[in-house]
Order: structure tokens, then C-alpha cells, then sequence
């Protein structure tokens, strides 16, 4: 049944002013699903003033109710998760065992979050100076608006939402046009949480919602999910506008081989972090370096494991599902085209998959390039779908600079038995995120996610500690009570510690 997504504004359903539609497509189908009402100005303007109407009275609630909130959404959450599953399966077209595990993921952050009484607490010295005591407090920035990829429909949200929550902030969600419907889920999870309409809103829209929250005097912080080059565009508009940003790019992780490291489990983990999510994942191995002499047999094993793998529609038996959409398929296409024109190795070809599931959908299937070189497009750019790269080189050292002079610094993994080789690796790697014998170093939610070099704009990262730095301001109070014996006086010396 097809349906139409439109926005949430305190507490309920906005149809709004917006009247230019797109359709909301099912990828492992190619057919439509829905609509999606998109935002005009005057939407932008409306669902601002209700997080800025709602703002004041949730800074001053306390801290005991807000987390009652939050333990009722994680509640909620996990007895209906199989819910907001299919709806990220039908949407984006993972996997529902994927989907499903999107899900657990966020809920890790909501959990984090369920411990702002301590997360928030300041400090405090008594007497610091004569009858001065001086006191740190946190305090919520307002408004702020979250700008959420189509990749993860539900965890990007729940990595920023639960915590600007939990500091006491008003919320703005900006989900992306090609998976809307999520947002619109947790929405109504939100109100069967009792959280005070106008906290959290939903603005669905395209670049006109997104320059409108860049743009508005009452947003104070932006938090972004995307490729690097809206990444970076979002940091330099917000932050030309005043606001704190927050602006998390794109990626070209690596996946380091040593020639000590258990082939056949590294094996195993490449085809994970690789195809998993049809590529689509901003920590998705895109690049295998091989060190030494195990190139041969290490290809021979992908190809091996690659030629189980079932790509087909979400909620059946498969492995892959869909990529998002026809553009992403036809340009996932052209690299591979590239790549062979350039020299590389084509060992596995996607383009010529059977998918269990409808011919119209925007199937291909995983794809292996051997003798890749980092001059090759394939190499070079994030192509952001299941196309794996084997780079070939005779040292750790020729490895660790290849990886450094990418531009990107996401993730990276390392495989090895040797503990020393681990060691060093993770100290000369110039990326944000490293893994040992992990393929995919997403961390937990009580430390902090996100990369360094053109995979990050601004200075803090998601979850953990970084994000309840982002959602809240630290004030200082400095503070002195007359004792009843004191003399008045006037002093015009610079004050001092006495």
C-alpha cells in the first residue's frame, strides 16, 4: 500500500506547504513504495520554531525525567525492532539480519545515553580562594539539527538523538530522501516515550531543508553523515553561519594482510566488511593490501567464498541485497569499467549476477579487482558499493604508506599474529579508527566513532564522550558568599587566589 511521508512537528503528522513529491522506491524492486512530501521554506521555518518553542521548558526538565524518556524508548525499541527492521530492509534493501543489526547498533548509543546523570555531572572546589568556590556545569547549546545518510536509517539517528536528548537539546532530524520512513517510526517511538512534543521533529526534504537548518540563526549545532564533498560543504556553511558542525565524510578503508596472519579468517572477514550492506557502509572494507608473498592465495580464497554468496531481496534467504538506486548501480558499473581499462584485474564480476528476487531491481554482485595500483580511479575514489581492491606490496613499510597517503583516514584493519607488528601499526597509521584482527573497528557507544583527515570536518567525533562534549557547553561559576564578620572594601588589583 502505498503511502506518503511528510514531516513530524510537535508531536504529530505535518503534511506542510512543500508541494513537489518524490517517490520512495523499493531498490530490490525497483517499483515505488510511497511518497515524500518535501520541504519549503515555510516548513524549515515551521518545524524550527517548534524546537525552539519546546527547548526552554526540556533544558529546565530534570535529569531524572529525561532519562525515564529515555529508558522508555529503549523499551519500546527493543520489543519492536523487527518493525523498524523491514522498514530499513524495504526502503534500502539490506539484508533484514543487517537491518536488524543497524538497530542493535544505535541501541548501544540509547543505552549510553540512559547514563546522562553521570555523563553530565560537572566538578567542583571548595574554597578555592578565601570563601570562593568555583564549580563546571554542562549545559544544553538548544536546538540543534541531526543530517542523517540513507545507509543507516536508524543507527546515524540514534547516534546523535539520544544524546542531544539526554543533554537537554531540542532535535531536528533531517533523514535522507531515499530512506525517509524510519524517521517518521521513531518518531512516534519518541511521543510512546512521553517526550514533550516540539523536542524532536522530522523535516523531509532535499538541499532546501538542508540549507534552510544550516542557515537558521536558531540552530546551534549540526550534526552530518555523508560522502566528503557534502561533508565538507555542510561544515563550511554552518560553520559560516555561527553554528557548531559536526560533519563525518567519506571513506577508503584498508584492510592490511600480513604474511603471519590466519589467511583463511582474514579471508572470511574481508568478505564481511566488504560486501556486507552491498558496500554500502562508510566502514566498509574497500581495499585489501597484501604484504609479501600471499597475494596468490589470499585472491584464491575471496574467489572461493565469493562464489557462495546469494545476492538477492532482503527478507529472503540471501547474503547481499540491492544497491540503493539505479544511479549508484550505473556508477558502481563505470569503475569496474575503469578499473579493467586501467590494467587492473577483474577475478569475480557483479555485473553478471543472477539475483534471487525481481529483474528490475539494482542488483550487482560483489566484485573482486586484483593488481590494483593507487593510481587506478578504482583505488582512488570511494565507489561506495561491493567492489573489493587488491592492492599487492613486498613490505609492511610500502603498506603503511600507501594507507597514509590516501586522503581518506576512516578505518583501517590489520591482520597478524604478531603483537609487535599490531603495536606498530596502530601507532604509525594515519586514521582515525584501527582495527586489529577486527575488519570493521566500529567501537562501542561509550567511546567515540569517527576518522581523521578528509573523513572528518570539525573537531569532535559521534557517541561516547566527544558527543555529549557536542550537545552541551561547559559554563564555569565562580562563586563567593560574605561571610557576616567580613570588612567591606574596595580593591582594584587583579584578583588572585588569596
Amino acid at each position: 500500500m502505498s503511502t506518503t511521508a511528510t514531516h513530524w512537528i510537535d508531536g504529530a503528522r505535518y503534511d506542510g506547504d512543500g508541494p513537489d513529491e518524490l517517490p520512495i522506491l523499493n531498490p530490490a524492486s525497483g517499483t515505488s513504495t510511497g511518497r515524500l512530501r518535501l520541504a519549503a521554506s515555510a516548513d524549515v521555518e515551521a518545524v524550527v520554531s517548534a524546537a525552539v518553542a519546546a527547548f526552554p521548558a526540556w533544558r529546565d526538565t530534570s535529569l531524572a525525567r529525561r532519562t525515564s524518556v529515555l529508558f522508555a524508548f529503549r523499551e519500546l525499541l527493543n520489543k519492536r525492532k523487527d518493525q523498524v527492521a523491514e522498514i530499513i530492509t524495504r526502503e534500502h534493501g539490506k539484508v533484514l539480519s543487517d537491518a536488524l543489526g543497524e538497530v542493535a547498533r544505535g541501541q548501544e548509543v540509547v543505552e549510553f545515553a540512559c547514563g546522562a546523570p553521570h555523563l553530565l555531572k560537572g566538578s567542583a572546589t571548595v574554597n578555592a580562594s578565601t570563601r570562593v568556590d568555583v564549580q563546571s556545569i554542562r549545559q544544553p547549546v538548544g536546538p540543534v539539527a541531526v543530517i542523517a545518510p540513507f545507509n543507516f536509517p536508524a543507527m546515524v539517528p540514534m547516534w546523535f538523538v539520544p544524546l542531544a536528548l539526554a543533554a537537554g537539546n531540542s532535535v531536528i532530524l533531517k533523514p535522507s530522501e531515499k530512506a525517509p520512513s524510519a524517521s517518521l517510526w521513531m518518531a512516534e517511538l519518541w511521543k510512546e516515550a512521553e517526550l514533550p512534543d516540539g523536542v524532536f521533529n522530522v523535516l523531509q526534504g532535499d538541499k532546501l531543508a538542508v540549507d534552510g537548518l544550516l542557515d537558521h540563526p536558531a540552530i546551534r549545532a549540526v550534526s552530518f553523515v555523508g560522502s566528503t564533498p557534502v561533508a565538507r560543504y555542510v561544515y563550511e556553511r554552518g560553520t559560516a553561519a555561527g553554528k557548531r558542525v559536526q560533519a563525518l565524510g567519506g571513506a577508503k578503508n584498508h584492510m592490511v594482510v600480513l604474511p603471519d596472519a590466519d589467511l583463511d579468517s582474514a579471508a572470511d572477514a574481508a568478505i564481511g566488511a566488504g560486501f556486507g550492506s552491498a558496500g554500502q557502509r562508510c566502514m566498509a572494507v574497500s581495499v585489501v593490501v597484501t604484504v609479501g608473498d600471499i597475494a596468490d592465495e589470499f585472491t584464491a580464497k575471496l574467489k572461493q567464498r565469493m562464489a557462495k554468496l546469494v545476492v538477492g531481496e532482503g527478507t529472503s534467504d540471501s547474503d547481499m541485497g540491492p544497491v540503493i538506486s539505479a544511479e549508484s548501480r550505473d556508477r558502481a558499473t563505470g569503475y569496474i569499467e575503469a578499473g579493467l581499462a586501467q590494467g587492473a584485474s577483474l577475478e569475480v564480476d557483479g555485473r553478471t549476477v543472477s539475483p534471487k528476487g525481481d529483474p528490475g531491481g539494482y542488483w550487482l554482485g560483489p566484485t573482486l579487482f586484483d593488481h590494483v595500483t593507487p593510481e587506478m580511479t578504482i583505488y582512488q575514489d570511494e565507489i561506495f558499493a561491493p567492489v573489493l581492491a587488491i592492492v599487492r606490496v613486498d613490505t609492511y613499510e610500502e603498506a603503511v604508506r600507501i594507507i597514509n597517503d590516501n586522503p581518506y583516514g576512516n578505518g583501517v584493519a590489520v591482520f597478524t599474529n604478531n603483537g609487535g607488528a599490531a603495536r606498530r601499526f596502530q601507532t604509525e597509521i594515519e586514521v582515525g579508527m584501527v582495527g586489529v584482527n577486527v575488519p570493521i573497528p566500529v567501537p562501542m557507544a561509550y567511546y567515540s566513532f569517527g576518522g581523521w583527515k578528509a573523513s572528518l570536518f570539525g573537531d569532535t567525533h559521534a557517541h561516547g564522550m566527544d558527543g555529549i562534549h557536542f550537545f552541551t557547553r561547559q559554563k564555569t561559576v565562580t562563586a563567593r558568599w560574605l561571610d557576616p564578620s567580613e570588612q567591606h572594601g574596595v580593591d582594584l588589583g587583579f584578583p588572585r587566589a588569596q
